[in-house]
């Protein structure tokens, strides 16, 4: 088994392609890494992002989301188990609860596309475009009990033309999203 002598194990929560995880998965074969992806949990059994990590030989599980308490059980058992030092959230569309972040007790990061303290929550895009916002962007933030309140570590802008539409906007966010995701996780380490 491949071994990286003093990068943090991290796992990866999802819900569906995995294109952040993809990026940070080739992120983490790199030397400047200050991270390997151990696992990754999925929400959704049937997640495109599973197959990434399979194909890469990350651990990974899908864990049927009947409720909100039973997937976090199982989830906090995998992470504890396995010794991880930080989780991330790529697209993951479920909120933790206040009880995971605490028993987890460890940093947990997630990316939302939106510039915080912008637009929390779901449709953003839609959003931005209806206030005629000039920029949107993306945010790697810490996870707090408070819906995407946490401590920024990173944010990026994208400009917004009179001729985006909600769908062109988000596949704008989403490159940079690959871009400045593995970088924050990185600044946030070294700062550790």
């Amino acid at each position: 088994m491949e071994k990286y002598p003093g990068k943090k194990n991290i796992a990866v929560l999802i819900s569906g392609r995995g294109s952040n995880l993809k990026s940070l998965i080739k992120y983490s074969k790199e030397k400047k890494s200050l991270f390997k992806i151990l696992l990754v949990i999925s929400n959704n059994v049937d997640a495109e992002g599973l197959k990434y990590a399979s194909k890469y030989k990350i651990k990974n599980y899908g864990i049927k989301y009947k409720n909100k308490l039973n997937f976090e059980n199982q989830s906090l058992k995998i992470l504890k188990k396995n010794n991880v030092d930080m989780l991330c959230l790529a697209g993951f569309m479920k909120i933790l609860s206040g009880n995971f972040i605490k028993k987890f007790s460890k940093p947990i990061l997630n990316i939302h596309p939106s510039l915080l303290p912008k637009y929390k929550g779901l449709n953003t895009h839609e959003r931005a475009i209806k206030n005629k916002d000039k920029f949107a962007g993306a945010t790697i933030h810490e996870v707090t009990q408070k819906l995407d309140s946490g401590k920024v570590i990173l944010q990026k802008k994208v400009r917004i033309f009179k001729s985006d539409n909600s769908r062109n906007l988000k596949k704008k966010v989403l490159k940079i999203e690959h871009k400045i995701y593995a970088k924050a996780i990185n600044m946030f380490l070294a700062n550790l």
